[in-house]
């Protein structure tokens, strides 16, 4: 009689694709079996093995041996995982803008002293002062999009913005008062000193997402909020509320961009266009330079504050913008878009910002400009390259990990334990 059974180890009927679960890599394959354009088979199940060697014929050891390989191989595999997880988080165009950035208020702040004897450190001034801190703000606002009243993004806006603000607040007012020589310069959050207006405006502007998401015409709206702060001497110097309302609608216009908005930009055409554009800017700034005052680019005062009549506040406010908009578009065409030797540096960038500010007011306070010969071309050219290479210092992983108490602390100790996370962490 002819044996219907199938040997040992085989299948007469085969068995089904495996379903895909939806954190699989695969998932993106078609019922027919498809991954990137390639048809795959269908995956076999091996013969089962012959049960193992008796005890005494190194049957223990192999076993050993291959849990050793296997889980060698997990853990090879988990941290390959891990790492593809964190590059595929991370786009490496927006660090390398952060870092060109951050690289750009460090210059226009080394050009500060300079622009009284020099014209072309003044129009250098006026023209990266056009676009840095939109561009960084634009940037701000496209990765606050996902930002809700969730417990944890509202821990971390507390401990990434809120509390860096604090220390860092305190301890330039310290630092005002030693390098300074000002020992009364008094302790107060109500009104940021140098950088830390950021911090403030970025709590603020990001606490307000959920309330831009749902109006009709957020970007008009935020718009119309600049344009009636800049001629409304009345808000004070609280907060620094006249530069948050006035750079409002930067971050408004970046939680309203998208991935392919960046994309256009980096086109070809683009990037050919922004060169005249550019070196037009330039040319404008060379001529605007004794005749403008920088102030108007601070967005710190109302128009009656710096002197000029009511009306020229939204005018100023729409006209910076228009300007600010097309300058930021030809910064982010340049950027680019692979990875490069300073990507990495990009995820620090808040060191950078945030630390500099001790050089940059200590170099006033210490009277370091006095030295003739930094006014001078080549001195121009020198600080400019000393300025870029500081700023990037200071954004390297080393400075992070030193400061990352006051930059990123955890902080783990001052919030309630998630009921959520608890329960799954007992399971």
């Amino acid at each position: 009689m002819t044996n219907e059974f199938p040997a040992y180890g085989q299948r007469r009927v085969p068995l089904p694709a495996p379903r895909q679960m939806p954190q699989d890599p695969l998932h993106t394959a078609g019922a027919a079996g498809r991954v990137d354009g390639a048809r795959v088979s269908t995956a076999t199940i091996p013969p089962v093995p012959p049960p193992g060697p008796v005890a005494g014929e190194g049957g223990s050891g192999s076993r050993r041996h291959a849990k050793g390989r296997a889980g060698r191989a997990h853990a090879s595999t988990g941290r390959a995982a891990r790492g593809g997880a964190r590059s595929a988080t991370r786009d490496a165009f927006f660090d390398n803008a952060k870092y060109l950035a951050i690289v750009l208020v460090a210059m226009g702040h080394s050009w500060e002293p300079l622009r009284s004897g020099s014209r072309s450190a003044a129009a250098l001034y006026l023209a990266v002062y056009a676009f840095h801190m939109p561009a960084f703000i634009i940037i701000s606002g496209y990765f606050s999009r996902s930002f809700d009243m969730r417990k944890d993004r509202l821990r971390r806006l507390i401990t990434g913005v809120a509390v860096p603000y604090v220390l860092f607040e305190v301890a330039y007012t310290f630092f005002k008062r030693w390098a300074g020589d000002d020992p009364g310069y008094p302790i107060t959050l109500l009104q940021p000193w140098y950088l830390t207006w950021f911090l403030v405006a970025l709590f603020i502007w990001r606490l307000t997402t959920p309330l831009w998401k749902i109006v009709r015409w957020p970007l008009p709206l935020a718009l119309t909020i600049a344009v009636l702060a800049s001629c409304s001497p009345e808000i004070g110097d609280d907060l620094n509320l006249q530069r948050v309302l006035q750079f409002l609608p930067f971050f408004v216009l970046g939680l309203a961009l998208r991935p392919e908005h960046f994309q256009l930009l980096r086109s070809r055409s683009v990037r050919l266009a922004a060169l005249p554009v550019v070196a037009g800017a330039l040319v404008f700034a060379y001529w605007a330079a004794p005749r403008m005052n920088a102030a108007w680019f601070y967005h710190r005062d109302s128009a009656q504050e710096l002197g000029a009549p009511w009306w020229s506040g939204p005018v100023m406010t729409l006209a910076m913008f228009g300007c600010s908009l097309v300058l930021v578009a030809c910064f982010f065409a340049w950027v680019p878009g692979r990875r490069t030797w300073f990507t990495a540096l990009g995820a620090g960038t808040l060191y950078g910002y945030l630390l500099h500010g001790f050089l940059a007011k200590g170099s006033r306070f210490w009277h370091w400009y006095d030295n003739a010969w930094l006014h001078t071309p080549w001195g121009l050219v020198l600080l400019t390259l000393l300025a870029g290479t500081l700023v990037t210092l200071l954004c390297t992983p080393p400075v992070q990990r030193i400061f990352r108490f006051a930059v990123e602390p955890r902080m783990a100790w001052a919030f309630k334990p998630d009921p959520v996370g608890t329960a799954h962490g007992r399971r």
